[in-house]
């Protein structure tokens, strides 16, 4: 026998020998307290060479040799299997404490959700109202912009009038002056006319005193002067036209006392020398005739400075009115423009202040900026640390998550029995988890992850699943598919009702939330490739509902499909689909597209239960190929969302012909979907994937690294309650399966890679 002295050495224990993370990956160091060993711990050597020994004995048949030997082997084996005791203990003590950390993990977990939903709303808010402020400043900003617009083009035409205004007043006055210049000499010209007019007066008047003379002279002599006497006549009457022609003369008054002087003189020398009175006449006629010419120029001369004096005075009197004009005009545009400066010191000073109150808004913009960006970093950093926590919490859980949905009552149902089919618990335990169902006076009661009653929206349900959704954004593989009864509202709550927005399904709702999601995640810096694929299994065959060729989708006479699929596993736990039709997509319009010509092309037909019932499984598929490019991470995660066929009773939905062989091929998968979930709750060894090309198909979700939620859809008619309660059971045990730990994809997208279902 092997010598036990030379096997108990100080050595690793056991369990990290052979491979500790498989066999106790929360093992510890075993204790020895109380322990017979002491510090001794076994090799993995030292127990299998103890279990493998065989006696050695002289003699075969000393009964009292091999008691001895057994004894000894006994005594050997007692401080192992002690050790193995303790460790054993140990390890429940661990898996207590994990426990504890676990839960002390989710409350941490529910704390730090709410706190980030709080600051999220809060910072929600902040931006909200940093932008409102931000649009009323810019706003502000640009009234304020075109008010100092407005007011500078008004300086600037201000100026131009005012520069206009000191042109056309510097013009005004040199035409003033030269006006009054011109006035100034036409007054003087004025003056000296009518100085002349006066001494011409004067003259004329001289004259007729003179005459009168000449003529009491030319009486005392007309004796004398008998001879002259008609030569003095004449020329008394020349005098006398004279007379009347220098009333109007202005001009030559030197020359007209030279005549004066001559006539006097001639006057002189008639006294004197009567003989000489005849040439004297002649002389005087010349010298009459000589005036006469004189006077009519004179008096041509008057009348032309006459006219042109009235031309001046009226000419004066336009000036002076224009000037006066002129003068109001100028006062005008002098207080125009004072108050032109004035507006303008006025809008240099409320320049200045917007100016300064632009600066400061302009500076608390900018901090509010900062802020804003702060806010978004730290938004981020809590999305990531809300997506950690999401998937670590999901990670912990480690099996299949199930909502319950009860459908509304429709008006063939008999809505009185509600109350005695379907209850919900209200203890703070089950609230919002827990449903209870009577049939023959028993009551059943089940728990789940969530409990939608009727009255519950499209988006209140897809609200408990968004976070899940936004998993297969983050690289990992998630499928969410709806289990019940026909007519249970399955279809509803994957599809919703067409046309109308308010009651979409899940999958429309779904694809939204993933490309405004990529669309939020753009300038973090990820780029997202997507594509979608469609199928349905029909009795036990695959059908693709996006081939562009229809006789893919038209069975022939024997029922066969005309072109046959396989499905096949990698080592990765994807699952590929041969000649699956698969589309690029890069909008949710070109998803709802497909999805609308997947509708058209899916097996629905009419049963006793159910006016439109699906006919065949509905397996929906997204492919989601991310690439952060400041970081170079790369992910690939799966969307998986499936509609099964409802499972119905023959007895109710009096199926025949193809619709009987259709409901065969729906229970015979649906009852191996069963055995499956029934084998992983059991954990056995072998699990039946191979029964259906539904399991087989859904083998990664089931049984991988897959996020996995199913919804049982359940009918809240009394009629159903048997239905509703195997459907019921069978989610409790879905609930109750333990699947793998789910991982994130993010090897790199080959070039002939091609959609899977894992």
């Amino acid at each position: 026998m092997v010598s036990t002295a030379n096997n108990w050495r100080f050595r690793p224990a056991y369990a990290m020998v052979n491979g500790g993370p498989d066999l106790a990956p929360n093992s510890a160091p075993a204790s020895n307290a109380g322990s017979e060993c002491g510090d001794v711990e076994f090799t993995r050597e030292y127990v299998e060479a103890l279990l493998n020994e065989r006696p050695k004995r002289k003699d075969r048949f000393s009964l009292k040799e091999k008691c001895d030997s057994l004894t000894e082997y006994i005594r050997r084996l007692k401080p192992v299997i002690r050790w193995f005791q303790e460790l054993e203990g140990n390890y429940l003590l661990e898996h207590e404490k994990l426990q504890n950390s676990l839960e002390v993990s989710e409350l941490k977990r529910s704390e730090m959700d709410l706190l980030l939903k709080n600051k999220e709303e809060e910072l929600n808010s902040i931006i909200a109202e940093l932008r409102k402020n931000y649009a009323s400043l810019q706003e502000k900003f640009t009234k304020e912009e075109l008010d100092k617009m407005a007011a500078m083009d008004s300086l600037t035409r201000e100026r131009d009038a005012r520069l206009e205004i000191e042109r056309s007043k510097y013009s005004l006055s040199d035409e003033l002056e030269r006006v009054q210049r011109d006035l100034t000499s036409a007054k003087q010209q004025n003056a000296s006319l009518s100085d002349m007019y006066k001494r011409q007066q004067e003259y004329i008047a001289n004259l007729q005193h003179y005459n009168s003379k000449l003529q009491t002279d030319l009486s005392a002599v007309e004796e004398d002067r008998k001879r002259v006497e008609t030569e003095k006549a004449s020329m008394v009457e020349n005098l006398g036209m004279y007379r009347g022609q220098l009333q109007v003369s202005r001009q030559c008054q030197d020359d007209a006392v030279k005549q004066r002087d001559a006539l006097a003189n001639e006057v002189a020398s008639l006294k004197l020398e009567l003989q000489q009175a005849r040439d004297d006449c002649d002389q005087h006629q010349l010298q009459v005739q000589s005036l006469s010419a004189e006077f009519t120029e004179y008096k041509e001369s008057t009348e032309k400075s006459c006219y042109e004096w009235g031309n001046l005075t009226s000419k004066n009197a336009e000036l002076e009115a224009r000037c006066l004009l002129q003068s109001d005009q100028i006062k005008e545009l002098q207080d125009q423009l004072l108050t032109a400066e004035k507006k303008l010191q006025l809008s240099d000073l409320s320049t200045m202040e917007r100016r300064a109150e632009y600066e400061g808004q302009k500076n608390v913009i900018s901090e509010l900026r900062t802020r804003l960006a702060d806010a978004e970093f730290k938004l981020i950093e809590g999305e990531m640390l809300r997506k950690k926590l999401h998937n670590e919490n999901l990670e912990l859980k480690g099996n299949i998550r199930v909502f319950c949905r009860v459908r509304p009552f429709l008006a063939e149902d008999d809505s009185n029995t509600e109350g005695k089919v379907i209850s919900y618990p209200t203890s703070m335990d089950a609230l919002g988890r827990g449903i209870e169902l009577a049939q023959n006076g028993q009551k059943h009661s089940f728990k789940f992850d969530r409990v939608f009653i009727p009255d519950v929206s499209q988006e209140d349900v897809f609200e408990d699943i968004s976070q899940l959704v936004q998993s297969a954004l983050d690289g990992y593989k998630v499928c969410i598919f709806a289990y019940g009864q026909t007519g249970s509202g399955k279809t509803y709550t994957m599809m919703g009702k067409p046309g109308d927005p308010e009651q979409k399904g899940l999958i429309p709702r779904t694809l939204e939330q993933i490309f405004k999601t990529r669309q939020f995640a753009e300038p973090q810096g990820w780029k997202y490739e997507m594509q979608v694929s469609m199928l349905e299994i029909y009795n036990e065959t695959i059908r693709d509902l996006l081939a562009t060729n229809r006789s893919s989708l038209e069975r022939t006479e024997n029922g066969t499909a005309g072109k046959q699929y396989t499905i096949k596993h990698d080592a990765n736990g994807n699952t590929h689909v041969s000649d699956l039709t698969v589309v690029d997509v890069r909008s949710a319009k070109e998803v709802s597209y497909l999805l609308e010509r997947a509708a058209h092309s899916r097996s629905v037909g009419k049963t006793q239960m159910n006016e439109q019932s699906s006919r065949s499984h509905f397996v929906f598929t997204l492919r989601i190929y991310g690439v952060n490019e400041s970081t170079e991470q790369q992910v690939q995660g799966i969307l998986n969302l499936i509609d099964l066929a409802g499972s119905e009773r023959l007895s109710k939905s009096g199926s025949t012909g193809d619709r009987l062989k259709e409901t065969q091929a729906i229970n015979k998968s649906l009852s191996s979907l069963s055995d499956v979930i029934f084998a992983l709750a059991k954990k056995e060894d072998h699990v039946p994937f191979r029964n259906s090309k539904l399991t087989y198909l859904l083998q990664p979700c089931l049984g991988g690294d897959s996020k996995t939620l199913m919804f049982v859809n359940i009918a809240p008619d009394l009629s159903s309650a048997g239905e509703s309660l195997c459907s019921l059971r069978f989610a409790a045990r879905v609930n109750a399966c333990e699947i793998g730990v789910p991982r994130r994809q993010t090897y790199t997208r080959t070039s002939d890679s091609r959609l899977s279902y894992g």
